[in-house]
């Protein structure tokens, strides 16, 4: 089983040439105060490319503190960004950047980093239902690695508030939309191919959680059951995605895309299944894996219209570069 340890603030730096001794692979540094002190984070990032290069660390930051100072160090390292988006008060009012939030988000990509956004609902004044599922979309669309929802993970999460503008009903459906999005997207592993595969059904992301979130409902793992997705094996997850995908495709009347919908999920999850838990594996796809990975494969629509089905069987398999496949 494998240990935790947790270290105060202060003992932060001290503690870091200590993580390899103590056998420690994963780092978190979820501190409120440090996401807000650019130059501390990037301090303890240099303190880890020096002392514990192969350590991956997970880092807590303000929005305001990403730059290109900061992406240029943490390329260094083997790291993950996780912003809270936060909504201002002006005039009696709640308003969100999105502009803001969308230029920190691009200097993450053109950096190749990665990154994953909090988000909450109904913890300020003003703040509404529509206005978080505004959010949900708004995150979405910016590629991030994973979206993570601290009422619905966390105990000591501040907690949602009845207000004018939100009504228990709302919270519990923001509740059971943020836990669908946590399950289908993140636990997942679906940000490769989320939104080229949203396209067909024209539907915005929150509207399709929140379907999935019934679904759960329907098939006893949403949030009331107990379900947690992340102690899930993602090849479970992936076999409730493709079921939910092929139900959504056939209301949609998609039907002729759902092929290739399937080989795109599946194909993904091996690679991913392969960086995230060195499982080699084998599978059979419609299309061949070199157009299922191309540019094209981002419009199904236009794909189905232009390349032509090649079974392939395809293996997967690690090399000193990285994930990578071959037609056999």
């Amino acid at each position: 089983m494998d240990k935790e340890y947790k270290f105060t603030s202060g003992e932060l730096e001290s503690q870091i040439a200590t993580l390899n001794q103590k056998g420690i692979t994963e780092f978190s540094i979820h501190d409120p105060a440090i996401a807000k002190d650019k130059r501390r984070i990037i301090k303890i990032i240099n303190l880890v490319a020096q002392q514990a290069p192969d350590v991956f660390v997970s880092i807590l930051i303000d929005a305001a503190c990403l730059d290109r100072e900061v992406v240029l160090a943490a390329t260094q390292i083997f790291c993950s960004f996780d912003i809270p988006l936060e909504c201002t008060n002006k005039g009696g009012k709640l308003l969100f950047d999105k502009k803001f939030y969308a230029n920190k988000a691009r200097l993450l990509n053109d950096g190749g980093l990665v990154f994953g956004f909090h988000l909450t609902y109904a913890t300020v004044p003003g703040d509404s239902l529509k206005l978080f599922m505004e959010r949900l979309d708004f995150a979405v669309q910016q590629y991030p690695n994973h979206i993570d929802f601290p009422q619905t993970q966390n105990e000591e999460a501040e907690p949602a508030c009845v207000t004018q503008t939100f009504s228990a009903a709302d919270i519990r459906h923001c509740r059971d939309t943020a836990f669908a999005c946590r399950t289908f997207y993140s636990a997942g592993r679906a940000v490769p191919w989320f939104l080229s595969v949203l396209k067909p059904l024209r539907i915005y992301p929150s509207r399709f959680f929140a379907d999935f979130a019934e679904w759960q409902r329907v098939n006893n793992c949403s949030y009331k059951s107990g379900f947690v997705p992340e102690s899930e094996n993602h090849k479970a997850l992936e076999k409730m995605q493709l079921l939910f995908l092929d139900q959504k495709y056939e209301e949609k009347h998609c039907h002729n895309l759902i092929t290739l919908v399937h080989d795109i999920v599946t194909l993904n999850g091996a690679m991913s299944r392969l960086a995230g838990e060195g499982e080699e594996s084998q599978l059979v796809t419609s299309y061949n894996p070199d157009d299922l990975f191309s540019e094209e494969a981002f419009d199904l629509a236009a794909f189905c219209e232009n390349v032509c089905m090649e079974e392939s069987k395809v293996r997967i398999f690690a090399t000193e570069d990285g994930p990578d496949y071959e037609v056999i």
